[in-house]
């Protein structure tokens, strides 16, 4: 892969053509795109755990598959390189896509042909590999998304990356395990690559330069991590990322445990966190999008944060007793996972909206990249520690000391959040 022979900036003159509609077929090559990567992660994460503990592999194999996620973490750090580096011939965006995507195919593929239990040694670095091509594919998606939407499509485009997570839960995972039941291993994972490899193929034969927002300046410059920081306001966004999420690894880590306690069984769990959850996501990623455009992006963290404060209100209350153990109580809980799910879905689409508004078209893999991983990284950092403040103090301290954390975050973050791009589209000059 050979680099730009003149890497500058991406003309700032927006194609008079375009205006604010987009071209159909963006719209398809985005949702397409979305779904391909989701199939191999929701492969991993969601059916790749049963069918572990099904074939006898012990738990501490299982939760090894956490490490996985790092490269999620960490791809920030080769994004400028995503952004720089690319094949003329094929474009930009598609010389990362699509060799990343076949890699992942083959991979899968080739585990379709071994076992597990039999091969533990050979299987976590193989499926690390998946992890890096899955993760690398996604800044040049993410790109492609903030080079092709217009700011007032955002919302909407942002809604379509939650609706392609809901798929890939469906068939990486669901599927997956459905297959599984019914033809064993070879056949489920030769399902799944099949499929993923399928939705590559409207990033084939649609050019990249169909609905650009902008045409290339051939005087572009080089994309670097520093450029993002430089930029007015960065470091109030970036601020943003870090601190607005803070207490939320702090619930929803320990939300399926937390059930477990409360008397509900796996399969339940299952239901509640899994296919349910997935439509009630679905409709707040949808609501999300008519907030944003009508009332703007400020006064939406201000719902999403008092909502999720009074979500954790209420696990707090329930780790406290207050409600008793009931079923009309239970009942309850059940609608507070919901009300949970819905809200993370929504905020994601208001999250990525404020990411891709700021993203600038000289490197809209790399400034995208950069504030989503701070986002997952002080999530992941929550989850991980409410196991221990959870095994040292309770799930009522832990639930306690997240509602105290939401409100803290909410008034720190909303200072950072820049008004350029908070304000809603009929609103700006």
């Amino acid at each position: 892969m050979g680099e730009t022979s003149n890497p500058g900036l991406l003309s700032l003159t927006a194609s008079p053509a375009q205006g604010s509609r987009l071209d159909p077929r963006v719209w398809l090559v985005l949702l397409s795109l979305y779904v391909a990567q989701a199939i191999p992660i929701y492969l991993v994460a969601a059916a790749l755990p049963p069918i572990f503990r099904s074939r006898g592999i012990d738990l501490v194999s299982i939760g090894s598959i956490g490490i996985l996620m790092l490269p999620w973490i960490l791809k920030f750090l080769w994004a400028p390189y995503v952004d720089r580096f690319y094949i003329r011939g094929l474009g930009r965006r598609r010389s990362w896509i699509v060799p990343m995507q076949l890699v992942s195919v083959t991979v899968i593929l080739f585990l379709s042909t071994i076992y597990p239990e039999d091969n533990l040694g050979v299987f976590f670095p193989v499926l690390m590999l998946l992890a890096l091509c899955a993760a690398t594919q996604d800044i040049a998606t993410d790109g492609y998304a903030v080079e092709h939407l217009p700011k007032e499509q955002q919302p909407l485009g942002n809604a379509i990356q939650g609706g392609s997570v809901a798929a890939g839960v469906s068939i990486g995972g669901s599927l997956t395990l459905f297959v599984y039941d019914a033809e064993g291993w070879s056949v489920a994972l030769k399902t799944a690559a099949i499929l993923s490899a399928f939705c590559l193929l409207p990033i084939l034969f649609v050019s990249e330069n169909t609905g650009l927002r902008e045409k290339a300046d051939e005087a572009r410059a080089v994309p670097s991590l520093r450029a993002f920081l430089k930029r007015p306001h960065a470091l109030a966004l970036l601020g943003f990322a870090l601190i607005f999420r803070l207490p939320e690894g702090l619930v929803k880590g320990m939300e399926q445990a937390f059930l477990v306690d409360q008397g509900f069984s796996l399969s339940q769990i299952g239901l509640i966190s899994g296919g349910a959850a997935a439509c009630v996501g679905l409709g707040g990623s949808a609501i999300a999008v008519v907030v944003i455009k009508s009332f703007g992006l400020r006064c939406f963290f201000w719902t999403i944060g008092l909502s999720r404060t009074v979500c954790f209100a209420g696990y707090a209350a329930f780790a406290w007793q207050i409600f008793g153990t009931s079923e009309p109580a239970l009942a309850v809980l059940i609608g507070l996972s919901a009300f949970n799910t819905f809200i993370r879905y929504m905020e994601l689409v208001g999250l990525y909206t404020a990411f891709m508004r700021f993203a600038s078209l000289e490197q809209a893999g790399t400034d995208f990249t950069f504030l989503s991983c701070s986002n997952l990284l002080v999530y992941m950092i929550g989850s991980m520690a409410a196991g221990v403040i959870g095994q040292a103090f309770g799930f009522s301290f832990l639930f306690s000391l997240a509602v105290g954390l939401s409100v803290v975050s909410i008034l720190i973050a909303m200072r950072c959040l820049p008004w350029s791009i908070s304000q809603p589209e009929n609103q700006k000059t």
